[in-house]
């Protein structure tokens, strides 16, 4: 098993890129991921975001998406956006098209310093003339006590005929304080997005919670605004997830 969790990163996303047709990827990237798999777990999602700033050229900018996602096996988590929607500056909000994203859990709970998986995506886009992407990279999770920390290291690549070959990184990280109450818990955090390709980092507080059944079933949210600490990134951006996980 541990031989396939290492072969099939790459094998997917040598499939996915392959695939690849002139088409592009959505622009919400508002999530910090985690590396953990749960096997005959499926989960139904949806986040999205929302900027404010005074300057015409970033003010109002929103998206929202739209998933599905089943985990096959104890390690692997195919997870596919059957809607992404996206609104730019000035703009008014159009279906950008659809997503196929795979998480692989590499490592054991407490394995290791850190749990550690991959992530590997390919995304369609239904408008015409913009180039396609595969995303892919490392993603990071720490429990120390109540205390759990995410990192996520990630690079897009442009595929197709015009596609410019370079690579573009970002990074997510997150650190929150988990509170149980009974079938409940809250979580106050921290989310810093690091995007240098867009000139953009953002940082703010974000609540999660999550309520859970006896069935094993869980629905998990969060709100939160992330302020522009530099002048390419809006003022703010308000950010919502709602997901529901079920056997």
């Amino acid at each position: 098993m541990q031989r396939n969790r290492l072969i099939a990163p790459i094998a997917t996303l040598a499939i996915m890129t392959g695939l690849a047709v002139s088409t592009a990827r959505a622009d919400n990237d508002f999530i910090v991921y985690s590396p953990y798999v749960v096997q005959g777990q499926s989960e139904v999602e949806a986040y999205g975001f929302s900027s404010q700033d005074g300057r015409s050229n970033l003010n109002g900018a929103s998206g929202y998406n739209i998933s599905v996602a089943h985990a096959v096996t104890s390690w692997w988590k195919p997870e596919i956006y059957v809607g992404e929607f996206n609104r730019d500056p000035g703009a008014t909000t159009h279906p950008s098209g659809y997503e196929f994203e795979n998480t692989f859990q590499l490592t054991d709970r407490g394995e290791y310093w850190a749990d550690v998986g991959f992530l590997a995506a390919y995304a369609h886009n239904k408008q015409p003339g913009v180039i396609s992407n595969t995303e892919f990279g490392a993603l990071l999770e720490k429990w120390s006590g109540h205390i759990d920390q995410r990192l996520n290291l990630i690079l897009e690549k442009q595929v197709g005929g015009a596609a410019s070959g370079v690579y573009a990184f970002r990074s997510a990280y997150s650190v929150s304080y988990k509170m149980d109450f009974n079938k409940a818990s809250f979580s106050p955090g921290i989310e810093v997005y690091f995007r240098p390709n867009d000139n953009s980092y953002q940082i703010g507080p974000v609540l999660y919670g999550e309520i859970r059944t006896d069935a094993g079933n869980e629905l998990e949210y969060s709100l939160g605004v992330v302020h522009g600490i530099n002048l390419g990134a809006p003022d703010r951006t308000l950010l919502a997830r709602l997901e529901y996980e079920f056997f």
